[in-house]
């Protein structure tokens, strides 16, 4: 029997549910034992794109390349915590792991912190959640004794993401069309 990765949002979090599992070995970006592997990321260790990274000629912020509207969205990992996401990346694609458990925050955030790295990553093992709004230990205990499929979740995500998308299409097409331009 393989290793269950445990994935949370916060190292606090992480933590917290790795002495509520029994986990005590330490180790960089983990803590592991008992079968589990709980890690974390550190608020979004992925996001969407540049606009650049999407389509070389979006470098530009000229009108006329305006609006910008991605075929296909695509995320990149953030400089600032690349190092934390390529340790989740190890721990998620190892072939000693047989399993994810989704920790992260219960709500539309979460969803989509989690899905962007597991995507990133490209992780293709199975996924349950653990759905809890406590980290009080019976909490964690309740919560891993009623792990539910990723698939409850999928509108979840799917809103998620359509909201990070939507605010990307507003926010920064909008930032484009009234920069000033020029020397005036």
């Amino acid at each position: 029997m393989g290793t269950v990765i445990v994935l949370a949002e916060k190292p606090s979090v992480g933590r917290e549910i790795a002495r509520v599992l029994g986990c005590r070995q330490q180790g960089e970006g983990y803590i592991e034992g008992n079968g589990y592997v709980v890690t974390w990321a550190v608020g979004h260790l992925v996001g969407l794109a540049q606009p650049q990274e999407m389509n070389p000629v979006w470098k530009s912020w000229e009108l006329s390349v305006l609006p910008m509207l991605p075929r296909e969205w695509a995320v990149s990992v953030l400089p600032k915590t690349k190092e934390q996401f390529e340790i989740v990346k190890r721990l998620l694609n190892s072939g000693e792991t047989d399993g994810v458990i989704c920790a992260t925050d219960a709500g539309r955030e979460g969803e989509l912190i989690f899905w962007n790295i597991y995507e990133a990553a490209g992780c293709v093992k199975p996924v349950r959640r653990l759905w809890i709004s406590s980290l009080t230990e019976e909490a964690i205990r309740e919560g891993f004794g009623k792990l539910r499929p990723s698939s409850d979740f999928e509108s979840l995500a799917a809103a998620a993401r359509g909201r990070a998308r939507a605010d990307w299409l507003v926010g920064l097409n909008l930032t484009r069309a009234s920069t000033p331009r020029g020397g005036g």
